[in-house]
């Protein structure tokens, strides 16, 4: 077809032109034919000069085309410069994770493969620039016909024996060990697969857990009707950002005042805290709430509670004896904070609305979250009450009510807001204890599964999919498969992963992830690299706490920054216009006011397991370049940079990175999301809640 500009029998043309100077623009127009295109403040083109204007139009097409795209070229391009200048600050002020002295064997194993990768790439670089021919990443036959017919120098002799061990000793364990990943990579996504059909068919049904009875969400306090004595215990350890939007938001509740006790479960071993807390617990007590204080060890991340909490959960209870847990859904005031915080949402929304909502409804079983929940005392007693054996003592108590026959309920439209660890090292705590519990609590509970009376599917359920699919199997193959196997297989001969299983799968299981965060798709490439660079941390936890490590018991309350606080207060004040509060308002306003004054300065820290593994990934990536594959380069290269900015400690710094996955989203303009300043007033309470129905 002939172009548009000549000849031919095309009659016109839609030309759309978008430039920076608004004095000047170019709109849309069909031509009546070849010779008339019109412009936006000029008048129309005689017939007999319609070819230079078009000739004209064609120029400024080009070159406004070209101005985009350097403008876009250059985005990257100071992105690109302050991402630089950030990692030379931060590499000369950061600290190791670590002590240097001590080592562990985890992070020595990744510095041999490490070690051996860069031997091994340097005698494929210097084979590729002596043979031209050098042929697929996975075949060498020709350069080893070379090296017989007469090749005598020490490279290729070091190479051809390397090449031909690797096809001997190493290429059958490692594509063995590929191939049962993959059967586990694919049994996985599977599962996901499953759950997320689940999800589909109870939006699709409109299946949601409704009260047998009446609602008392719009019943007055003095009415007869149900309104148990409930228990709420707030766990702290040393969390002066947050102790008193905790008190204020659990003394807010709407439930009548002699039916609720409230007790404050404080471990803080900073004696100025404790003497904090203590004095906020007097005040409440002044204003008539029924509040104890209580030192203890057990200790937990606070959580959030909207004022009609227990309205809207309690009412489940009601002529179901059977029932022994009622857990809401958490959301997240600070999801928009940084890069992590809206990774970390679109994981957390789809354990939510996905799988706790979806086990909820088929197998009437789930991971009681710590908080956010109501349990019928009973229940917890018959399954013998908290426990210490495990750093995951709400899990542990669900799994021990759920062998004796409680049911469990999850409410999905039932929201308390809480707070995401801002920083990575918090979350890298935070997620190590996640991941080890479990496997504590399976180790422990293994026996008491296969001798309890339930139903060998409820068995199967906890034991393969709940604990074994979800908790072991996922940090396994994840980081073996991804950060071990596949850079490895760029430089042993006849071992491979095909490219469906390095891009096309993880990218459909990333978009299922993100089904209950759409709003979280322009960040659908860096979640799917940051799974694969957290599960590091996972894989390290899962194995501490299955072979009951040293780290497997080790507990840090995850860190806190308080967010909305001094409009929780404001908000619960005027709502309940307590007397004699409003000097306390004032003195809370004047000390979150002086809060950053006396912020310890942050210590930038350097992961060096992170590091490792990124330049195992960036050395493989630079061997299959090599080869000229391209799946498995782009994903190397991209996964080595991923663990290269977590390493740096950078993910939490990375609005350059938002910016760029933002502008990669939609490339009509490049987006850029300040940080969002948080205005909208929310109740924050700490600890986990009980409900009694005797």
């Amino acid at each position: 077809m002939a172009p548009w500009w000549g000849k031919g029998s095309h009659k016109g043309t839609s030309v759309v032109v978008k430039m920076e100077n608004p004095d000047w623009s170019m709109v849309e127009l069909e031509a009546p034919s070849k010779d008339h295109f019109l412009i936006a403040n000029s008048p129309t083109s005689p017939r007999e000069k319609g070819r230079g204007k078009n000739v004209k139009q064609l120029i400024w097409v080009l070159l406004l085309k070209a101005h985009r795209a350097a403008s876009f070229l250059t985005s990257i391009g100071s992105t690109l410069v302050s991402l630089g200048s950030v990692v030379r600050c931060r590499v000369a002020s950061g600290r190791t994770d670590e002590n240097r002295t001590v080592r562990t064997d985890f992070y020595n194993s990744i510095r041999r493969f490490l070690g051996l990768s860069l031997l091994l790439l340097g005698f494929e670089i210097a084979a590729y620039f002596k043979v031209s021919h050098f042929g697929t990443p996975h075949h060498h036959l020709q350069y080893i016909l070379t090296f017989l017919l007469g090749v005598k120098d020490v490279l290729d002799w070091s190479y051809a024996g390397l090449v031909l061990i690797g096809v001997d000793y190493l290429s059958p364990p490692l594509q063995f060990l590929a191939n049962v990943c993959i059967i586990l990579f694919l049994v996985q996504s599977l599962d996901r697969l499953i759950l997320c059909l689940g999800c589909f068919w109870i939006r699709f049904k409109k299946i949601k857990p409704i009260p047998k009875h009446e609602d008392v969400a719009d019943l007055e306090f003095g009415a007869d009707t149900f309104f148990p004595m409930v228990l709420i215990q707030i766990p702290m350890c040393n969390e002066r950002e947050v102790y008193q939007q905790s008190l204020a938001a659990v003394c807010g509740l709407e439930w009548p005042k002699s039916k609720i006790l409230i007790q404050v479960l404080d471990d803080s071993d900073d004696p100025m805290t404790q003497l904090l807390i203590k004095e906020e617990v007097h005040k409440w007590q002044q204003v008539g709430a029924q509040i104890l204080y209580r030192h203890r060890v057990i200790r937990d991340g606070y959580k959030a509670a909207c004022p009609d909490f227990l309205k809207r959960t309690i009412p489940h209870f009601k002529d179901n004896e059977e029932l022994g847990l009622v857990q809401a859904r958490w959301s997240f005031v600070n999801k928009d904070e940084n890069l992590l915080t809206r990774l970390q949402n679109i994981n957390l929304s789809f354990h939510f609305e996905v799988e706790q909502q979806v086990n909820s409804v088929f197998f009437n079983f789930f991971g009681f979250n710590g908080t956010a929940g109501v349990w019928r005392i009973k229940a917890l007693e018959e399954s013998g009450g908290w426990l210490e054996r495990t750093t995951v003592e709400d899990m542990d108590i669900a799994v021990r009510a759920h062998l004796r026959g409680w049911k469990f309920i999850f409410l999905n439209d039932v929201k308390c807001p809480c707070e995401l660890p801002e920083s990575y090292e918090a979350y890298r705590k935070q997620q190590h204890r996640w991941h080890s519990g479990p496997m504590q609590l399976f180790r422990l509970c293994l026996p008491d599964i296969i001798h309890a009376k339930i139903s060998v599917w409820k068995k199967f359920n906890m034991i393969f999919l709940f604990f074994l699919l979800r908790k072991l199997i996922l940090p396994f193959y994840s980081f073996t498969l991804f950060c071990i196997i596949l850079p490895m297989t760029m430089f042993v001969p006849k071992a491979e992963l095909p490219a469906w299983v390095v891009c096309y799968i993880p990218a459909i299981m990333s978009f299922l992830n993100i089904l209950p965060a759409p709003k979280s798709f322009p960040f659908i490439v860096p979640y799917l690299l940051f799974e694969n660079t957290l599960s590091v941390t996972k894989f390290k936890a899962m194995i501490s706490g299955l072979f009951q490590l040293g780290s497997a018991y080790e507990w840090i309350v995850t860190k806190k920054s308080g967010r909305s606080s001094e409009g929780d207060i404001v908000s619960l004040v005027e709502k309940e216009s307590r007397g004699g509060s409003e000097p306390d308002l004032d003195e809370t306003n004047a000390n979150l006011q002086q809060e950053p004054m006396t912020r310890k300065t942050k210590h930038n820290r350097i992961y060096t397991k992170e590091l490792a593994l990124a330049f195992l990934l960036l050395t493989a990536s630079a061997r299959s370049l090599l080869s000229a594959q391209g799946v498995h380069f782009y994903f190397l290269l991209f996964q080595g940079i991923s663990f290269l900015l977590v390493g740096l400690d950078l993910i939490v710094d990375s609005k350059h990175l938002e910016h760029f996955s933002l502008s990669l989203y939609d490339l009509r303009r490049l987006v850029l999301i300040p940080t969002r300043k948080y205005e909208k007033k929310s109740c924050y309470m700490d600890g986990r809640m009980a409900g009694t129905l005797t």
